[in-house]
């Protein structure tokens, strides 16, 4: 594997023509996405969640997708959020809700998809993106094209172990070094923190807990 540190992050927010955004929602609403990954050992897939408004990331590896690793991987998201997550926006795979084609089954009517459950134990509200309408979840989608361009598209890697360890100091670099022109200069991170002052109620630990350094 060639020789890397923290990545570089890319650029995402070039000289283009300025787009609608989105409308504007407090911090705890997560588009989650699924991106296929390779290494020397083989082929594993990464969960990826970002909240639309913090542009907080949460990443995790795993070698299967299906509705436990989803649920997983939603559990995992809760934890470490340092606030409370109000929505997810997922598609319409398997792995988040029982096909469409069944959506009037017994299945459907009398059994919660397992990835639900999850979200109904924590109070979030579970969304799905328009069929045939995969730009619905673009932002998400976007940052996983920022994480390859910074990683399999750019480095080998002999094994799993070592991808896991690049992605762990891109998305530190990516919440606590990148500073984005949409919040004025502040980092993911800091503009959580700023959230915090105004919205005292949304947080569920103390800021010092997820600052990088001896306290993690």
């Amino acid at each position: 594997m060639r020789r890397h540190g923290i990545s570089r992050l890319p650029e995402v927010e070039g000289n283009k023509p300025s787009r609608k955004k989105f409308k504007s929602y407090p911090i705890g609403y997560f588009h989650i996405d699924i991106a296929e990954v390779h290494t020397a050992e083989g082929k594993l897939y990464l969960f990826v969640a970002i909240d639309r408004t913090s542009n907080l990331a949460v990443l995790r590896l795993v070698e299967k997708v299906n509705r436990t690793t989803a649920s997983a991987f939603l559990e995992a998201l809760i934890v470490a959020v340092p606030y409370s997550i109000r929505t997810v926006l997922t598609d319409n795979g398997i792995q988040f809700r029982f096909p469409l084609r069944h959506k009037d089954g017994p299945t459907a009517r009398y059994m919660d998809h397992m990835f639900d459950m999850r979200c109904q134990e924590s109070s979030i509200e579970h969304r799905f993106t328009k069929i045939n309408h995969p730009w619905t979840n673009g932002q998400v989608e976007r940052v996983n094209r920022t994480i390859e361009d910074a990683t399999v598209s750019r480095y080998h890697y002999d094994d799993h172990k070592q991808l896991s360890q690049h992605l762990e100091d891109f998305i530190a670099a990516y919440s606590f070094g990148r500073r984005l022109r949409t919040f004025k200069g502040l980092t993911p991170y800091e503009f959580i923190s700023k959230c915090w002052t105004t919205q005292p109620e949304r947080s569920n630990l103390s800021q010092i807990h997820h600052v990088p350094g001896l306290n993690t």
